[in-house]
C-alpha cells in the first residue's frame, strides 16, 4: 500500500491517522467521563487526569501533523456518484470536526494550565502555562471542553453512519477507501 493518497484511495498514513484519532477520541471521551466520577481517595484520582492531559498534548501534536499531511497529500476526490450537496456536507463535516478537535484540545489545555503549572507529558517534557486564572478559567474551559467533547462524539457517530450508508445503501467506495481498498484501482 502506498504512503500517500492517490486520486482514488487513501494512503497508509492518512488511514492510520484517521483510525488512531478515532480510537483516541473515543478513549479520551471515556476516560474523561470516568475520571470526573472518581473520589479523592481513589488511586486513579490524580493519575487519570495526568494520563488524559498527556494524551491530549500528543493528540494536539498529531492533529497539527494531520492537517499538514492533508496539505502534503490531499485526500482523494469524492466518488462520481456523490451529488453537490453530499460533497459540500462531507467537506463541511470534516472542517467542523477539525475545528471542534482543535477547540477541545485548546480548552483542555486551558483547564490544565489554569493554576499556572505546566502540563507534563508522561514526564518526558512540559508544555508551559501561558494563561492562568485558576477559578474562572478552569470552570469556563471545563464547561466548553465537556460540550465540545459531546459534539465531537455525536458528529463522529454521524460521520460513521454516513460511511455505512455509502457502503451499504449507495454501494460506493467511500468506506473502502478509508480501509485502503478501492475497486477503481484495486489492481494497482
Amino acid at each position: 500500500m502506498q504512503l500517500r493518497n492517490s486520486p482514488h484511495r487513501y494512503g497508509i498514513i492518512s488511514i492510520g491517522l484517521h483510525w488512531i484519532f478515532a480510537l483516541a477520541v473515543y478513549g479520551m471521551f471515556g476516560l474523561g467521563l470516568w475520571m470526573v466520577t472518581l473520589s479523592y481517595y481513589d488511586g486513579w484520582y490524580h493519575q487519570a487526569p495526568e494520563l488524559h492531559k498527556s494524551i491530549g498534548v500528543l493528540l494536539m501534536m498529531g492533529l497539527v501533523f494531520r492537517v499538514l499531511w492533508r496539505r502534503i497529500s490531499p485526500p482523494p476526490g469524492a466518488p462520481r456518484n456523490h451529488g453537490k450537496l453530499t460533497r459540500l456536507s462531507a467537506v463541511a463535516a470534516h472542517v467542523v470536526l477539525y475545528v471542534l478537535l482543535f477547540a477541545i484540545l485548546i480548552s483542555g489545555y486551558l483547564i490544565s494550565t489554569a493554576d499556572g503549572k505546566p502540563v507534563s507529558v508522561f514526564g518526558l517534557f512540559d508544555v508551559p502555562a501561558t494563561f492562568a486564572d485558576a477559578g474562572s478559567q478552569a470552570d469556563a474551559a471545563g464547561v466548553v471542553h465537556l460540550w465540545l467533547a459531546w459534539c465531537v462524539v455525536i458528529l463522529s457517530v454521524l460521520h460513521g453512519l454516513a460511511a455505512l450508508k455509502h457502503h451499504f445503501i449507495d454501494k460506493d467506495d467511500t468506506l473502502k477507501r478509508m480501509l485502503g481498498r478501492s475497486s477503481v484501482d484495486s489492481g494497482a
